[in-house]
């Protein structure tokens, strides 16, 4: 028996536009919602109310992304992420449908806003002169400490 799934439209919320930052936001039609049963304990609602959700965003296909915010959240997003480019979200943490949605969305929100943030460009650097001779001094001394080791046959 397939899962029992009741769809939301995005049309039935409030806002226009599903801000990620202050320069990014995401149209709440790019979201997919549908409501599953969730698993583990329920008592006698667990298998007549559907209070899990499962939010899906198309990554790939979305026009409100940038290619580079779309390749660091594709990364971000590791297993979540569907072959055909799309986030999968299931959120089953509360009891109700509205609250599971808006924790679906806000995780959707906060792995886009850690993908906003471009990666930190690595500068190179070169060790310092003295750092290297005191590298060398130190693998010297150390050679030498070794070198105590080691058992000589007596000269006699």
């Amino acid at each position: 028996m397939p899962p029992h799934r009741l769809a939301w439209t995005p049309e039935d919320s409030a806002i226009a536009r599903l801000p990620i930052t202050p320069s990014i936001s995401i149209d709440p039609s790019e979201l997919t919602v549908s409501f599953i049963r969730a698993s583990g304990p329920g008592g006698q609602n667990v298998n007549k109310v559907a209070s899990a959700v499962q939010l899906r965003f198309d990554l790939a296909n979305s026009p409100s992304l940038s290619p580079a915010l779309k390749a660091r959240a594709a990364r971000l997003a590791g297993a979540k992420l569907t072959t055909e480019g799309e986030v999968v979200i299931t959120a089953d943490r509360h009891r109700t449908q509205g609250l599971n949605r808006d924790d679906a969305v806000a995780r959707l929100v906060e792995l886009l806003a850690a993908a906003a943030v471009p990666p930190k460009p690595r500068r190179a650097t070169r060790p310092t002169l003295a750092s290297k001779q005191r590298r060398l001094e130190r693998k010297t001394q150390r050679g030498g400490v070794k070198k105590l080791r080691t058992a000589r046959p007596d000269m006699e």
